[in-house]
């Protein structure tokens, strides 16, 4: 038996375009342990899918030292990093002095992936870029695509009274965002055609502006549930059972895509040909002139009409 770690810091969009490379050596190499060293609250959606045995923590001020150039470093982090068979790395490291101590301290085969994934021509989705440090190993990612099952991971997940389409109103950037008064327009609209209840998501990104778009349905009537501060597993087995998702380009629409979600994602300034979760479920629309401001309420319901067409709670 063998035992691999990856080492991925940044943030959940950033871990999850990382989870097919490791799904890609836990099918590939069943009998191989899978470590992950980052940041236990993201890379708990490896362990909770079963995707990796164990995750450590990688806010230790003794790793600091792995990236200055001929530090004296600590032992027990050498020992650690010395007891795998292969360490894949996709840290920031521009002078590639984190990779040389890591060969200091005693790692045979180390492999060194992107921190970000290129966005120049030809475009080839992030989560196959970040792939393909394990073609070294001869492990080929054949298909970026991933459906994983979180809800081993929730205790209690309610059984929704009538469907339910859950909406991600966020993200890491206001650049990426829709107008909170055209989300509440599109929801108002399909209320009026179907007996439907929505979810609304929110994180970190969203707290001081979560209650302007709650106000907003507020005023429509429209029925929702409002969920936050859950852990991503948590999350995650919440989008296994809604029956549509909207959102735009951040971590949490990838998550409801790993989930198997089918949806909608509305695309500006970044490139969907890289950063697009790839899944046939998530459609996705993108603004002509990159700018969230040039999608039209009407653009976003015509997107959406062959599903809510033939949705079975159509209302008379």
């Amino acid at each position: 038996m063998g035992k691999f770690l990856f080492i991925r810091g940044g943030a959940v969009g950033d871990f999850i375009l990382t989870m097919p490379a490791i799904q890609l050596v836990r099918d590939q190499l069943p009998d191989n342990e899978i470590e992950i060293l980052g940041y236990p609250a993201i890379t708990s959606l490896a362990t909770s899918t079963g995707l990796a045995d164990r995750t450590r923590s990688i806010e230790d001020a003794r790793l600091a030292a792995f990236f200055a150039p001929g530090a004296k470093l600590d032992q027990e982090w050498c020992d650690y990093f010395s007891s795998f068979n292969v360490v894949v790395s996709y840290l920031y490291d521009p002078d590639g002095f984190f990779g040389d101590n890591l060969e200091r301290a005693g790692v045979q085969t180390l492999l060194r992936g992107p921190f970000r994934p290129a966005d120049e021509a030809p475009f080839v989705p992030a989560a196959s870029q970040l792939a393909t440090p394990l073609e070294t190993l001869a492990l080929f990612l054949d298909d970026p695509g991933m459906t994983l099952d979180y809800r081993a991971s929730s205790e209690a997940i309610e059984t929704p009274v009538r469907p339910r389409v859950a909406i991600h109103p966020g993200s890491g950037s206001a650049s990426k965002n829709w107008s909170f008064e055209s989300w509440a327009s599109v929801l108002a609209e399909l209320h009026r055609e179907l007996d439907i209840e929505y979810v609304v998501t929110s994180g970190e990104a969203e707290h001081e502006t979560i209650g302007q778009f709650l106000a907003l349905l507020n005023e429509r009537e429209l029925p929702y549930t409002h969920l936050s501060g859950l852990a991503l597993p948590e999350l995650g087995a919440v989008f296994n059972d809604v029956d549509f998702y909207l959102g735009h380009d951040s971590g949490v629409s990838h998550l409801a895509a790993s989930a198997g979600a089918k949806g909608l994602l509305l695309f500006g300034p970044t490139n969907p040909e890289i950063w697009a979760p790839v899944s046939t479920d998530m459609k996705r629309l993108v603004s002509e002139d990159q700018s969230l401001g040039g999608i039209q309420v009407q653009e976003v319901l015509n997107e959406l009409r062959d599903w809510s067409s033939s949705h079975p709670n159509r209302r008379d």
